[in-house]
């Protein structure tokens, strides 16, 4: 069996890998147009905030580890044509620009996301930085020692991340978004204002609610200019959100309208014979039961797994995902998983949710932390489809305890009453993701 990979991040490398290790004699070629695989660039951050002990340790794979596997990789090597009915592939050689076609049997295609870039004026300034790839990260960890300020456009993971880290390192820091708060996509408001409280405490100017219209050079530095101001720094950094990387092959598979290419549950596209895995592919995220676009590394991770699993006959169907995420901004920690009420309703499911409050052990424990936890339910099924916890205690993992709740279709009221232990050092003698649940389904029987 001949299998080309297009792509070498997080699905390609696993696709590549599960491959070979399902099929030993499979030829598998992977085309990747960097000279790097496996980047772990939601890292990116926390380099910059040197709390990364080595770049080295940012990927998991190399080329000559995957190479010393039976990989044939083809590095700095773009795919230029692909003809997937015909399984016929045109790919360049970057360096020497000399191109060359092959025939396989199966092609995967782990291609990614792109960065969202608007064509604004001003925005290909050499002061406006993505933050995307290794070459980004590399960008900005050689400018960003050297600054006092900067303009930080995007306030989702990737944007509220980096003017943490920023912040935290002296750095006069701007964070713009064309919502009304931060992390809007990702919580509800109840959130969103702790940590607009932490941003504004660390000196943070929020600019909320405003569309970047242009940049312009200056002097010391870049303007940015939105329909509701003006804001001057010495770079621009870019956190806006991704796009699936998939303009090849327009035309040729199924693809939601943004391109994100469409699977069945064995991560077969429309064609027979192509997989796709990762940010250039949807998913099937459980809380609605339906197909989306929700580019996460985990994601990534467990798809390409599958294609490997899949790639000569259907043997493991996909689970789906929950997309669950956790970030930590100023000492809070902030896990999640499943949809908010405000992004159920937007999803076309009638939802309601509980907040509390509540030290997460004993109160004759020397010391305790608030916990905020959060549950959201379908009405009139009361399936659980959400969750977020916040604390200074490390609550990340009762997100993923609700994650498989969600994925196994269980109840407030059944999640209410699971198991959990009870050890002071750990925990109160009801759990706070009990509590969070008892106090769901006695809302939920209110109403």
């Amino acid at each position: 069996m001949k299998v080309a990979v297009i792509g070498a991040t997080h699905a390609g490398v696993f696709s590549a890998k599960q491959i070979k290790a399902e099929h030993p004699d499979a030829q598998i070629d992977v085309f990747e147009k960097n000279h790097t695989v496996s980047f772990l660039s939601c890292g990116i951050a926390l380099w910059i905030g040197d709390h990364v002990s080595s770049p080295d340790k940012m990927f998991y794979e190399s080329p000559e580890s995957l190479t010393a596997q039976g990989i044939t990789m083809h590095m700095g090597t773009e795919v230029t044509k692909a003809d997937l009915a015909a399984k016929h592939l045109v790919y360049k050689d970057l360096d020497s620009g000399k191109e060359q076609a092959a025939d396989y049997d199966k092609i995967v295609i782990t291609t990614g996301s792109k960065a969202i870039k608007p064509n604004l004026p001003g925005i290909h300034s050499d002061k406006v930085f993505d933050s995307k790839n290794w070459d980004n990260a590399n960008a900005l960890k050689k400018v960003t020692p050297g600054i006092k300020s900067a303009i930080v456009i995007g306030a989702g993971y990737i944007g509220a991340e980096l003017a943490e880290q920023l912040s935290v390192n002296d750095k006069d820091v701007t964070l713009i978004d064309g919502l009304d708060r931060v992390l809007a996509k990702n919580t509800s408001s109840e959130f969103s204002n702790v940590f607009e409280s932490a941003y504004q405490e660390h000196g943070v100017q929020l600019a909320l609610n405003q569309m970047v219209e242009s940049f312009e050079e200056t002097a010391n530095g870049i303007k940015v200019n939105t329909n509701k101001g003006s804001y001057e720094a010495d770079i621009a950094i870019l956190g806006i959100g991704f796009l699936p990387n998939t303009t090849l092959f327009k035309g040729q598979v199924d693809m939601l309208g943004n391109g994100a290419i469409e699977t069945n549950e064995y991560m077969e596209t429309s064609v027979p014979g192509v997989f796709a895995a990762g940010d250039a592919a949807t998913v099937f995220y459980n809380p609605t039961g339906k197909y989306d676009y929700i580019p996460l590394a985990t994601n990534a991770v467990r798809q390409g797994v599958l294609v490997g699993k899949n790639i000569e006959k259907n043997t493991v169907a996909y689970q789906g995902t929950q997309a669950t995420s956790a970030v930590e901004l100023y000492d809070l920690a902030y896990a999640a998983t499943g949809l908010t009420a405000e992004a159920a309703e937007k999803k076309g499911l009638q939802a309601d949710s509980v907040t509390i409050e509540e030290d997460y052990r004993p109160d004759f424990m020397l010391t305790t932390t608030k916990v905020k936890a959060s549950l959201t339910w379908e009405k009139g099924t009361r399936r659980i489809i959400g969750a977020a916890f916040l604390s200074e205690h490390d609550i990340s993992q009762a997100a993923n305890v609700v994650s498989l709740a969600i994925e196994n279709k269980m109840t407030i009221d059944q999640l209410a009453m699971t198991d959990f232990f009870f050890q002071p050092n750990f925990d109160q003698p009801i759990n706070y993701v009990s509590s969070v649940a008892m106090a769901a389904a006695a809302k939920a029987s209110e109403n």
